[in-house]
């Protein structure tokens, strides 16, 4: 029997409109729609992934869990933001390394969506007219950043093996970084503060069965990259 696909149109029409009516009283009559259209075909999806993440590499985590796992929050943190719509009108889970967090104020039950910014990994974002997977090092401190610099100088072929074929995005800086002279053959890739690359699928994609086996098919695609950045933080892969 061939299997069954994840999401569905009908998703993608609750989160337009979500984002038409992104207030406390209409998410509270619509609630029980965001678990059977959003939340729990995500955490079905995060699970089926898992094996596939596997043997991609052993070294990441699918953690299926509702809370603290691979799937981020509907609810949005305004407590910093000047746009104070309470919830999140896309749907976006996390594939971090396996490593625990290295902060000393890290919670004592892992929390995998609050290591995005430090540990490179695999990510998905479903949204209305804006899907895609995305793969790498997002936000590193600057010690990680230099680290990863460093390894580019260190061994430039390895890098351009590594990003061959894939888009570096993030953001970057406007002039070069310390340390490193300016006229170096690198100098657009080391002036990266982020190092992303990322495909984009159509609704119609992500609604099709095949949709596992496609983002897995990207995120192996983009494995090298990660793979480099893991090395160059010496983590293993």
């Amino acid at each position: 029997m061939p299997a069954s696909a994840h999401f569905t149109p009908e998703l993608f029409a609750f989160l337009r409109q979500l984002k038409r009516n992104n207030n406390r009283p209409w998410f509270g009559r619509n609630k029980e729609r965001y678990e059977a259209l959003a939340r729990d075909p995500a955490l079905v999806f995060i699970a089926e992934f898992a094996p596939l993440l596997r043997k991609l590499s052993p070294a990441f985590v699918a953690d299926a869990r509702p809370a603290r796992g691979s799937l981020f929050r509907v609810y949005r943190d305004t407590r910093f933001s000047a746009d104070k719509t309470p919830y999140k009108t896309h749907l976006s889970m996390y594939f971090p390394h396996a490593a625990p967090a290295k902060s000393a104020h890290a919670p004592r039950e892992r929390d995998l969506r609050n290591e995005a910014v430090h540990t490179p990994g695999f990510y998905l974002h479903v949204e209305s007219q804006n899907c895609y997977a995305a793969a790498g090092l997002w936000r590193p401190d600057t010690r990680a950043l230099q680290r990863v610099r460093e390894a580019m100088v260190r061994d430039p072929q390895a890098w351009k093996r590594a990003r061959r074929g894939l888009e570096i995005e993030g953001d970057h800086l406007a002039r070069p970084p310390r340390g490193f002279p300016a006229g170096h053959p690198l100098m657009d890739d080391l002036k990266q503060k982020d190092f992303t690359t990322s495909v984009a699928f159509t609704e119609t994609e992500v609604c099709r069965p095949r949709f596992l086996a496609d983002f897995a098919a990207e995120c192996r695609r983009m494995a090298p990259l990660v793979r480099f950045l893991c090395k160059a933080l010496g983590m293993s892969y």
